[in-house]
């Protein structure tokens, strides 16, 4: 868990370069206003006026990395064809092999992107597929936490206007998709009710929408 610190440390203890990499704090508060933390398995103290050291607040989220032109270039150039062979990305963004693999690597780490098969669900014999407006008595994100660990669920998203939840599902058949509605989304508490728009035909599906 990563804090959020605001502290003006004077005079700042001497590390090593190899001491001051970025590596996960332990904060421990003693009387007299001064504060510990451990550092690379070296625990440092350091000394405020009474009371002067301060957490202002503790945040789990994951925050996205900035993209520079030359990883946005990346990623379009995958979302053309994300059979892409490195050494050609490299070729058109001006960087080798290696150093596309690592960017890469550090996007779909981070969360930016994932590469994988789009498949048509039809082809495989998943014969229904829906888009099911959820109406929440509750906590959103709660339900919404739940309806993501369901297999049959593709995509969720929190909504304003009629419906709190959207959720795209994909099943073999109508039979699986009450099985589906009944004991599943309509058992998850918090679910008022839903309402089910059964797909026809699909006509425009993309993924090429390149950056900004």
């Amino acid at each position: 868990m990563a804090f959020k610190r605001t502290l003006a440390v004077l005079p700042a203890p001497t590390l090593s370069a190899s001491q001051v990499r970025p590596t996960p704090l332990h904060v421990s508060y003693k009387t007299q206003g001064i504060v510990s933390y451990w550092h690379a398995n070296l625990r440092i103290p350091l000394h405020f006026h009474h009371f002067s050291a301060k957490i202002v607040s503790v945040s789990n989220k994951r925050t996205l990395p900035s993209l520079d032109a030359t990883s946005k270039a990346i990623i379009e150039q995958l979302q053309r064809d994300g059979r892409r062979s490195y050494a050609e990305i490299g070729k058109v963004v001006g960087l080798s092999e290696a150093a596309v693999r690592q960017r890469v690597q550090k996007l779909t780490e981070a969360g930016v992107m994932q590469i994988v098969a789009v498949t048509d669900p039809m082809s495989l014999g998943f014969n229904r597929q829906a888009m099911i407006g959820v109406r929440v008595s509750g906590d959103t994100r709660v339900v919404a936490d739940h309806l993501s660990d369901m297999p049959e669920v593709s995509y969720v998203v929190l909504s304003a206007g009629t419906f709190d939840i959207l959720a795209e599902i994909v099943c073999e058949d109508d039979d699986a998709l009450i099985e589906l509605l009944n004991h599943k989304i309509r058992a998850v508490d918090g679910v008022a009710n839903t309402e089910t728009f059964v797909y026809l035909q699909l006509k425009k599906q993309k993924y090429d929408w390149g950056t900004r």
